[in-house]
């Protein structure tokens, strides 16, 4: 009982959000309920209503809590790469890999096309805040800043492109028989002088 009125009292939508990861991680996205949801938090099955629209809003709340650790693994890595561009362009990269390969259910969720949605600002804010951390990194190898040529679409692109070859265990190409490192195949950029 003591746990329901602690939830009561504010920190119900946060208890909600992380039971809602909770059976993402453990059963998929097609076992999510918010009546699921509700029962792991220990709560009443509408309990949920009050802060969420729908099945489709915890979505989307999950998705915010998502990028928002998708961030935390970037610059986290980031700091301990080193000082150097390449060392901190490496150092995102490798948080996006390990993020992709920690939260399996997280990185499909926050890149499926069922929870885009422009209107709900704090999605919209996690997400432009995470492909910032990308795209602030990669600014570091532009020519100049007022000319980009688009270095973290390409490095977003190999980045994820190559946690996606991972994920289904595609990482030794057809011609060989040993498995490709990503450090071995991020582009030699280049940083700005």
């Amino acid at each position: 009982m003591a746990e329901k009125n602690q939830h009561h009292h504010g920190n119900l939508r946060p208890a909600l959000i992380d039971a809602g990861i909770e059976v993402l991680k453990a059963e998929g996205l097609s076992a999510l309920s918010l009546r699921k949801v509700a029962a792991i938090a220990g709560v009443s099955h509408a309990a949920p209503a009050h802060h969420f629209d729908g099945k489709n809003g915890l979505l989307l709340a999950i998705a915010a809590e998502g990028f928002r650790t998708f961030i935390r693994y970037m610059e986290e890595s980031r700091a301990v790469a080193g000082p150097a561009p390449q060392a901190k362009l490496l150092g995102i990269c490798h948080g996006y890999l390990s993020f992709a390969k920690d939260h399996d259910a997280l990185f499909q969720l926050i890149f499926s096309p069922d929870i885009k949605n422009n209107t709900d600002t704090e999605l919209t804010d996690a997400a432009q805040r995470a492909f910032g951390v990308l795209a602030d990194t990669c600014a570091l190898f532009e020519p100049s800043p007022s000319h980009p040529q688009g270095n973290e679409m390409m490095v977003w692109s190999l980045v994820h492109g190559f946690a996606t070859l991972r994920r289904f265990h595609q990482t030794v190409p057809p011609t060989s028989n040993q498995p490709i490192q990503f450090s071995d195949i991020l582009p030699r950029l280049t940083p700005r002088k």
